[in-house]
């Protein structure tokens, strides 16, 4: 049985909130999956949630150490005993590494643990045969698409998982990603996505057909129609894009004489906190890789 228990953090960027999933192992005990942000009514919700069905939590597992997934596992651990489990890359404080590429023992169920980068670098994926459902994180979401930010995420591994999704895991009929509704039609979501990554790629090189662009210019042209407070994580997604082609040969990066303007700086370097508060703020920050300062734009042109 899977219960999902959502976060009450919603904000643009986790949708309706952080999905958290607890699992009965069929032996009296729990399996929580990314316990959420640090809000001791989740926590509470998550322990409640357990004892309803005569549960005990004795294992927290994270998909990725971002905040909105990852900060409610000491709480959660210290609250109820259970052992905590991350990717061997995770800086999350933990009791034992997941064994990628291989099965996760949970009591009587047996989840596999695919190693998923991407979104970041310590992200996995757990597949549940017995229910043929993927938890995927923040790889794949119920609504809408993930956000893809150096230096924490890469494009062309992102790019890989979905389609590694695609191929060996045909037979799986739910999607239980890290925000929003659960999906019933994993290949036509997984298939999206491919498309997705594959047509925002398209149009940043047609954008750069025209002649020399900076990011900026690129999210202005490709997401104008979209809210401008987004457009600075939009712009860690170009970036993502560009050091793909860029590492590929196929564009080239030369800096720009002219400093930012204040509008530049605010897109590339937002200041989170006033737009959003410092709660939100610290979360968003790690998601957008805003640690790394673009303090100097660079034009990219298409190598022909």
């Amino acid at each position: 049985m899977v219960t999902l228990v959502r976060a009450p953090n919603p904000s643009p960027m986790t949708l309706t909130g952080t999905n958290s999933y607890v699992l009965d192992c069929g032996d009296g005990t729990a399996l929580v999956i990314d316990p959420g942000p640090a809000i001791d009514r989740h926590v509470r919700a998550l322990i409640e949630t357990a004892e309803t069905q005569h549960l005990r939590i004795a294992r927290i597992a994270l998909t990725h150490g971002h905040p909105d997934h990852a900060l409610a596992a000491p709480l959660l651990a210290a609250a109820t005993g259970a052992a905590i489990y991350a990717h061997p890359r995770s800086k999350v404080a933990r009791d034992a590494d997941l064994p990628l590429e291989a099965e996760f023992a949970a009591g009587r169920l047996a989840l596999h643990v695919v190693d998923a980068p991407g979104h970041t670098f310590d992200h996995v994926i757990f597949y549940l045969p017995a229910e043929r459902a993927l938890f995927t994180g923040d790889t794949i979401l119920g609504d809408g698409t993930t956000v893809i930010a150096p230096p924490g995420g890469a494009m062309r591994p992102y790019q890989q998982t979905l389609q590694r999704l695609a191929n060996e895991f045909a037979d799986a009929r739910t999607i239980y990603g890290g925000h929003g509704p659960a999906v019933d039609d994993p290949q036509t979501k997984i298939a999206d996505y491919i498309a997705h990554r594959a047509l925002r790629e398209a149009q940043v090189v047609t954008a750069l057909r025209d002649g020399a662009r900076t990011i900026p210019d690129l999210v202005r042209t490709i997401y104008s129609s979209q809210p401008h407070a987004l457009w600075a994580a939009m712009a860690r997604q170009i970036l993502a894009h560009l050091l793909a082609l860029e590492a590929e040969g196929r564009v080239a990066a030369r800096p720009r004489a002219q400093p930012l303007s204040p509008e530049e700086y605010a897109m590339l370097n937002p200041d989170l906190e006033a737009i959003l508060g410092p709660a939100e703020a610290a979360a968003l920050a790690e998601e957008i890789g805003a640690e790394m300062r673009l303090e100097s734009l660079d034009e990219y042109t298409l190598v022909c």
